[in-house]
């Protein structure tokens, strides 16, 4: 049994909802900035910090936020989801994926699919529990998080053909899933109420097909209503109203938005070519992400871990949690090496591919908190606490194998140096010339970045992000110059 401290509500008799939210709101924004100095530190992403956060100002630890209130902002789960999946679709440009984007898909199905198996044998046949638990959490290991390795190879600035089939591959990684998942849900569904036939189990799948080409039609319309005359401001409000109308015709539906807003930023990127618009949206979006992570974490039953579960015959959820983790990594890798056998990807991709779709955490947490709202119960409750725990050791672990697959797969590192040598001096791997030795090219480097003007030690570079916001401000400014001289 775990001690439960009583509600700084309760202690300071604050009995207004508003004033509980908007505090809780304030104590959510500062508890997940807060936990970010200290994974900073440690190098872990943002996300393993919002989620930490949200279980330390949660009910099993300080209780800073009430159960009404994180109950209240369910609807969190589908705009998070709907803005990342969103960004996702800008790397579905219909240019890149003309280069290898048969190969990428054969990859894709394989790791996914795989892992999906394995985690279904395990759970099912080897632990157990019930198949619809176990159809729902295998179709849950398909995703990967896309945000900790797009974070990873910023961060080294990795290039080359292993970092575009990981990109890919990872983008498509969510499409599978999602399909996966409705599928699985569906035979959830049908199984759970008793009713087991095709209609059922098609009914919802053909949901997603319909809200993925509506999808498409919001893409269209986006582009319709953003002109390039549009002004920056007015460009990020409509694509939000866009987003957010989306996100409800999906709740009303019943249906995530995942696949739709996919398809939406798919289209948008083709039509339109302004991949501006997803960096400022990436600039907006972190303190929705933050609080929907904080909220699962919030949310996250720490008693539920080490009690025994009825679904699985008395299996506790940390041992079922241990078990879906080291399985699905071992689906993933093995699913990778097959897929990149088949379609005759070079030895690097094939070995160390699968190293770099480990991480967990965006896409799945959204994904088992619908599965949570839509099951209920016990077997909802055992959903969202098991993908949330694995969330973070993956999430720990994650971008560290992350970097280490793109070292390896000599995607960064010393050895690129012989590539800038070979391009500054004219030269290629097959030439008979001679190349320069790497401590020549280093001094090389040296001598020219002391001829270089010195800039403070203070400056960092902006992210792409933080430039797109600079570049509209002086748009602003610039336009706004003609009005004030006529003013004069």
């Amino acid at each position: 049994m775990v001690f439960k401290l009583k509600s700084i509500y309760d202690l300071l008799n604050i009995d207004s909802m508003v004033a509980k939210v908007i505090i809780s709101i304030a104590f959510m924004l500062f508890a997940g900035f807060l936990m970010t100095r200290i994974t900073k530190l440690l190098k872990l992403p943002n996300v393993t910090a919002y989620i930490v956060a949200g279980i330390l100002i949660g009910p099993f630890c300080l209780n800073l936020i009430p159960t009404e209130v994180s109950s209240g902002m369910d609807f969190l789960a589908d705009i998070a989801l709907a803005f990342i999946a969103f960004s996702t679709g800008e790397f579905f440009k219909f240019s890149t994926l003309k280069k290898n984007g048969g190969k990428v898909v054969v990859i894709t199905i394989f790791e996914a699919l795989l892992a999906t198996i394995l985690v279904f044998i395990v759970t099912y046949f080897i632990l157990g529990l019930s198949l619809t638990f176990s159809v729902v959490l295998a179709a849950l290991a398909a995703a990967t998080a896309p945000a900790s390795t797009m974070m990873t190879i910023r961060q080294t600035g990795a290039k080359g053909d292993f970092v575009d089939t990981l990109l890919q591959v990872v983008a498509l990684d969510d499409v599978v899933g999602l399909v996966a998942y409705s599928i699985a849900i569906s035979i959830a569904l049908a199984v759970g109420t008793g009713h087991f036939n095709a209609w059922n189990v098609a009914k919802p799948i053909l949901l997603n097909l319909g809200v993925f080409v509506l999808g498409a039609v919001f893409g269209l319309l986006m582009k319709f209503l953003m002109p390039q005359k549009r002004t920056t401001d007015n460009r990020l409000i409509i694509s939000i109203a866009l987003i957010f109308s989306f996100c409800g015709i999906c709740t009303l539906l019943d249906v995530s938005p995942l696949l739709g807003c996919m398809s939406m930023g798919t289209v948008y990127i083709n039509i339109s070519k302004d991949d501006k618009l997803f960096k400022q949206l990436n600039y907006f979006t972190p303190p929705i992400l933050l609080l929907f992570f904080v909220r699962s974490g919030v949310c996250f039953d720490l008693n539920a871990l080490f009690k025994p579960s009825k679904m699985s015959g008395g299996t506790s959820l940390i041992i079922i949690g241990v078990v879906y983790f080291f399985v699905r990594i071992l689906g993933k890798y093995l699913g990778a090496m097959g897929g990149c056998a088949l379609v005759k990807k070079e030895k690097n991709v094939r070995n160390y591919l699968g190293l770099a779709l480990i991480p967990q955490a965006g896409v799945a947490i959204g994904l088992a908190a619908l599965g949570a709202r839509t099951l209920g119960g016990e077997t909802g409750n055992a959903l969202q606490t098991i993908i949330l725990a694995s969330s973070i050791l993956y999430e720990l672990i994650g971008p560290m194998c992350a970097k280490l697959s793109l070292y390896l797969s000599h995607s960064y590192g010393i050895s690129n140096l012989d590539e800038v040598s070979l391009a500054n001096h004219g030269t290629s791997p097959t030439s008979n010339e001679k190349v320069l030795p790497r401590e020549t090219l280093l001094n090389e480097i040296q001598k020219i970045q002391k001829e270089l003007p010195e800039f403070s030690h203070h400056h960092e570079e902006l992210s792409e992000e933080e430039a797109a916001f600079l570049e509209a401000a002086e748009e602003q400014l610039n336009a706004m110059q003609p009005r004030n001289r006529m003013k004069r």
